[in-house]
């Protein structure tokens, strides 16, 4: 039985974590892992579950935690400290759990474990699982200027782990075709190391189409039964393009003026409110607030459609949207920018949704047009459902490959299936 650490720069009470940590990690348990987990938590265990209840709850899922002090103040002198303080702790956990594997949810984490096998007698091998690309996400967000310091040294690290790791994960196809050329046929790359493509996946447990009742009472309680209802899920600002997504919806009000837009979202709640009070909308006409992950599917299925409006830029060629995967399992069809990860193929060859170029109110109509058309076919949210499930179910795609992909490096046959 292999056993493995996963390292992870977040706190494990984040919503991040609960939905793309912990599931996979339950995942490879069921191949027959010993899994560890290594999380940096940025406060005390004062408010919500305890310390305690969290270790055993993971404990009761195959999981041993671990976690460190994530430090903010003075960023790269902090950054650099939980580093070398996740380096010495990952050291020692080599030594007394006998490890096989670091795997290291994206760069700095991959870092660390890197780091602590270069200072260990034994030799676990080390996953990247890269997710996305980070030096040029910072640059494309403006938060480090284009070929300055803090970019070249994250890209010589990347340089580093790109040739020391013993296997990779990307969530994109583009992204396998930018960085490892030809593994698409072959699943290795060129020093034949195991490259797995495996995009955000859900839960079709947590996310399912909820029967007729339900949909009608979550339609009540949002105070738009009989209107059309448009969802938006997440954050806005940075990556979402926050204005042009308002502005979609008040060009989709003068096409059918019924239209309800709900924002579902943990963040600046008040400010998005104003945002769309100053575009027109009356305050029946939209809804902002926050939703618990056990309840976002029964939200979702209440909708009709769905919009992710994402800065298409170099990065974002790397980015599988977790919304995207969220929208199709309750059935909705989408509304999607190109330019994001592998969103144009899906979208357009699936038939689940419109993608577009143009950001200007005639083609926002245009648009809303053909979705409005679309989710109004018979059928469509079965259709959408099933696309989902091929592409993002938790189990069939993403937990087989992770175990797939545990078995190549290992070399050997431990993983159990």
């Amino acid at each position: 039985m292999a056993k493995s650490l996963y390292i992870c720069y977040f706190g494990v009470r984040e919503p991040l974590v609960q939905t793309q940590v912990i599931p996979y990690l339950r995942e490879l348990a069921k191949g027959g892992h010993e899994l560890s987990l290594l999380t940096f938590e940025p406060s005390p265990f004062e408010k919500g579950r305890s310390e305690t209840e969290i270790r055993e709850e993971l404990q009761t899922q195959g999981i041993d935690w671990y976690w460190l002090r994530y430090h903010k103040r003075f960023s790269a002198l902090a950054t650099a400290y939980d580093i070398f303080r996740g380096t010495i702790f990952v050291r020692g956990l080599i030594r007394q759990k006998q490890l096989d594997i670091l795997h290291g949810r994206v760069h700095m984490p991959t870092l660390i474990g890197a780091l602590a096998r270069k200072f260990s007698r034994r030799k676990p091998k080390v996953l990247f699982d890269i997710r996305g690309f980070f030096p040029e996400e910072y640059t494309d967000a403006g938060i480090w200027p284009e070929n300055g310091l803090l970019y070249r040294t994250a890209k010589r690290v990347e340089r580093w782990l790109l040739e020391d790791s013993n296997g990779f994960v990307v969530l994109t196809e583009k992204a396998r075709d930018i960085l490892f050329p030809g593994s698409k046929e072959s699943g290795v790359d060129k020093l034949g190391r195991p490259v797995e493509v495996i995009p955000c996946c859900v839960d079709f447990q947590r996310f399912e189409i909820v029967d007729p009742e339900t949909r009608a009472e979550t339609r009540a309680k949002l105070i738009a039964n009989g209107r059309p209802i448009m969802v938006y899920v997440g954050s806005f600002g940075g990556w979402y393009l926050s204005d042009e997504m308002m502005d979609f919806t008040r060009a989709a009000r003068i096409i059918d003026p019924r239209i309800f837009f709900l924002v579902l979202t943990q963040r600046d709640q008040e400010k998005v409110r104003k945002e769309l009070l100053a575009r027109g909308f009356s305050s029946e006409d939209f809804k902002v607030e926050g939703v618990l992950p056990k309840y976002m599917g029964q939200y979702l299925s209440a909708c009709d459609v769905a919009i992710s409006f994402i800065k298409p830029c170099y990065s974002k060629l790397a980015s599988s949207p977790t919304k995207l995967a969220e929208y199709l399992a309750c059935g909705l069809p989408v509304v999607a920018n190109s330019g994001v990860g592998d969103v144009d193929e899906l979208i357009s060859g699936k038939q689940v949704g419109v993608v577009f170029d143009d950001f200007n109110d005639q083609n926002y109509q245009d648009v809303f047009k053909l979705i409005l058309k679309m989710s109004g076919k018979n059928g469509i949210s079965e259709h959408c459902r099933q696309v989902a499930i091929e592409n993002f179910d938790l189990a069939a795609v993403g937990g087989a490959r992770y175990r797939r992909l545990y078995k190549n490096i290992l070399g050997d046959e431990r993983d159990g299936g």
